[in-house]
């Protein structure tokens, strides 16, 4: 009679076995194609372009063989040519320059103001909202803008100064001036995503915290130290990470403004790079891929500092 009555439950365990099995195959199966898009635009639109680029980089490319798709291998040598270039080292430093003093500058006045707008005073959405017109223009529309008010001649801001009776500066074609110029530009268009991503992380924080360190006696300066500014280094490195790949790769601002001149004074990786691959006109197609290549390398260092730098500061 026990065996008679083992025999469905046997039967019922193994149906109920398979139904999960299947629920986990069909779990899978959705998991996947969701993912396969994913992975197919990654692919197509970064992997591919990538590979083509370091390809690019290794090969001896002239317009005739671009076309034909017989460049000969070339190894390392269009590297070894960016590196004894003359243009290298400055261009190097005027990437560096810029990249951390528009970092630098955007991500103080944008927490500054995030600090401000937290206050929710009458009209802040709408100065918030304002705040982000900088960041939603094209940037030909903000190069040509910039360009025009710090015109040598007919510029609003030398205007200004004429009235303040300081004289003229030649902002776009004084190699001391094009590249703080430049600079200027691409803080007011960086700040805008600076203020909203840091303000969203300052409305996360508890207004508990800040009661209790009231509290205990702390004032203003200390909470923002004590409370404030730990609180929101994740959201700042997130920012800083982002704002750091964007601006090593800017090239439309600088290029519309100074086209890295005058004399190269304003020149960066991503100016040279283009001006090497499309701007000469016989186009170095190698070299310019291989300054490319070496802005991806920069951006990546710093993408895997941020990722250790995580990972120490996550608690075990």
């Amino acid at each position: 009679m026990s065996r008679v009555i083992e025999a469905p439950a046997r039967s019922a365990r193994s149906t109920a076995h398979g139904h999960r099995a299947a629920r986990v195959r069909s779990g899978q199966w959705a998991a996947w194609a969701f993912l396969t898009p994913v992975v197919l635009y990654l692919l197509v639109f970064y992997a591919y372009p990538l590979y083509r680029n370091v390809e690019l980089s290794l090969r001896n490319y002239t317009v005739r063989s671009f076309v034909q798709g017989d460049a000969p291998f070339a190894g390392f040598a269009n590297y070894a040519k960016v590196f004894a270039d003359a243009t290298f080292g400055p261009a190097l430093w005027h990437t560096v320059v810029f990249t951390l003093v528009s970092l630098a500058l955007q991500f103080t006045i944008g927490l500054v103001l995030a600090m401000f707008f937290l206050k929710n005073f009458r009209l802040s959405a709408t100065l918030r909202g304002l705040f982000l017109v900088p960041w939603l223009l094209p940037l030909i529309v903000s190069g040509s803008t910039w360009s025009w008010m710090l015109n040598s001649d007919s510029g609003v801001v030398n205007a200004v100064l004429a009235w303040l009776g300081i004289g003229p500066v030649n902002w776009l074609t004084s190699p001391d001036w094009s590249l703080w110029s430049v600079i200027i530009a691409n803080i007011w268009i960086g700040i805008p995503f600076n203020l909203v991503v840091l303000y969203s992380g300052l409305q996360a924080i508890p207004p508990a915290i800040y009661e209790a360190a009231a509290l205990d006696g702390a004032n203003g300066w200390q909470r923002f130290w004590k409370v404030t500014f730990p609180l929101l280094r994740p959201v700042s490195a997130i920012t800083l990470l982002l704002g750091l790949v964007y601006t090593l790769k800017v090239f439309d601002i600088i290029w519309i403004m100074t086209k890295g001149g005058p004399s190269g004074s304003s020149t960066t990786f991503a100016t040279w790079s283009y001006r090497l691959g499309f701007g000469n006109l016989v186009p170095s197609f190698g070299p310019g891929a291989a300054v490319g290549n070496l802005l991806i390398v920069m951006a990546l260092v710093f993408g895997l500092i941020y990722i250790r730098a995580q990972r120490r500061q996550a608690p075990v």
